[in-house]
């Protein structure tokens, strides 16, 4: 009689577990940009800016602690995937992800040493037209980046 073998070969579960880590911190990320300007950003217009800017100080303060462990995952876990495959394997779309992300990366550094920290500067000493430009010059740097990130998104889905 003939043996029959039935084992099952078990998945390394560690390529999902880096897929789906690197999706959730995206996520949030470019998802708490998409609130801050099209949610937070219109609907505090309507408020007075000693109370508008000293909340939107605040929200932002709250939501860039989030993102700066999003922006380490996002980093360690597409170079752990990128270099599993090796980078000459690795399809374009991918390069493009990294080198689109890593723009991303500074920006924000940009973005959070610079217009946030002086809004924070302007809102301690009440002064709320600095305040109002600073609000302004994060607004535009965050949209670059919400469109850098669909361009990221983008070359990792049609360029593979």
């Amino acid at each position: 009689m003939a043996r029959i073998d039935l084992h099952i070969q078990k998945k390394d579960p560690m390529p999902a577990l880096m897929k789906f880590l690197h999706i959730a911190a995206a996520i949030a990320w470019l998802g708490g940009v998409s609130f801050m300007l099209f949610a937070l950003r219109p609907a505090a217009g309507q408020l007075a800016p000693p109370m508008r800017l000293p909340l939107i100080a605040q929200v932002l303060r709250r939501f860039f602690a989030l993102v700066w462990p999003s922006i380490a995952i996002l980093l360690l876990t597409g170079l752990a995937m990128l270099l599993r495959v090796g980078m000459k394997n690795a399809p374009i779309g991918w390069h493009l992800m990294l080198g689109i992300g890593l723009v991303m990366f500074l920006l924000f550094g940009h973005l959070y040493f610079g217009p946030f920290r002086r809004l924070k500067l302007a809102v301690a000493a009440s002064d709320w037209p600095e305040g109002r430009r600073r609000v302004g010059q994060i607004a535009t740097l965050a949209t670059v980046n919400l469109v850098l990130g669909a361009m990221a998104i983008a070359a990792v889905i049609f360029l593979v």
